[in-house]
């Protein structure tokens, strides 16, 4: 308006070809934004990104993601502002009903239940599991290749976070190499939908798919792998600290899984040996 106005504009006219009141523009003239007003803006989309991204999170761990993008604030500050917007857990107080409901999906179910592939790189599951330790939980977000049942990235974390999934994506995509137009399937969870992971999808050229709401079945082979891991590692005794969980978790996923437990599916071979054999095979035929 100002600008408009150096230029010979008039303030009146300039109002009314923009459908601005008058009154408002002369209060806002008059006592401008203060940084203060612009600081806590900034703090305020920060929290905001950090709340997009993962819906779970109280006002706590959203304090800490907003520091990390270099806003710093008291507690206090960040309780505030999210109470005064509605930004809570998901997992906070709940409003009535059954429960929450998974969130729309942004994907298509790309798979309906064929959980079949002729090749590596096809067709690839996720899901996250958790366990308790006397430290607190762990989460794991395993990748699982449809064609050798082999977990192809995983990642750990004391924190279940759209990180999570990415990291696993990209252990995932680093093993693998060339894995575009491979589909990518996983259930309604928010860490697989949050745009940090569709960006990861779209960086390795992955395609998503997601499940139907309150279709089990949809992901049901990824379940009995996390079956194979409760009843082998998680529930075999109990897990003091989280480290100790981890490095079972990567022993068993990465020595008895992949190297000794011998599956129906490949024939009575192991994930590593199915795929060894299969791709020989292919290469011979080539």
């Amino acid at each position: 308006m100002s600008e408009l106005a150096v230029d010979g504009i008039p303030i009146a006219v300039a109002c009314r070809v923009l459908k601005l009141a008058r009154q408002p523009y002369y209060r806002w003239l008059a006592d401008p934004v203060t940084n203060a007003e612009l600081v806590q803006a900034r703090r305020a989309n920060a929290l905001f990104d950090a709340h997009r991204d993962d819906p779970e999170f109280g006002y706590r761990f959203l304090l800490d993601e907003a520091r990390d993008a270099g806003q710093v604030m008291a507690d206090r500050t960040a309780w505030r502002i999210c109470r005064d917007n509605g930004w809570w857990s998901a997992f906070g107080k709940k409003k009535g009903g059954k429960g929450r409901r998974p969130g729309p999906p942004v994907h298509d179910d790309r798979v309906m239940r064929d959980f079949a592939a002729e090749a590596p790189n096809q067709l690839w599951l996720s899901d996250i599991t958790e366990h308790k330790t006397a430290e607190g939980k762990l989460y794991l977000c395993a990748v699982k290749d449809v064609f050798s049942n082999r977990i192809v990235g995983y990642s750990i974390s004391d924190r279940m976070k759209a990180r999570l999934a990415v990291d696993a994506v990209n252990n995932a995509a680093a093993r693998r190499g060339d894995v575009a137009g491979c589909v990518f399937h996983t259930d309604r969870g928010s860490q697989f939908r949050a745009r940090k992971l569709v960006r990861t999808l779209n960086r390795h050229d992955l395609v998503g798919s997601m499940g139907r709401v309150g279709a089990a079945g949809d992901n049901a082979a990824m379940e009995s792998f996390f079956s194979l891991l409760q009843k082998n590692v998680l529930d075999r005794r109990s897990w003091q600290t989280r480290d100790q969980l981890r490095i079972a978790i990567v022993t068993w996923i990465e020595r008895t899984y992949h190297r000794r437990r011998r599956q129906k599916r490949l024939a009575g071979l192991t994930p590593v040996e199915y795929e060894v054999i299969m791709n020989t095979g292919v290469a011979l035929a080539a």
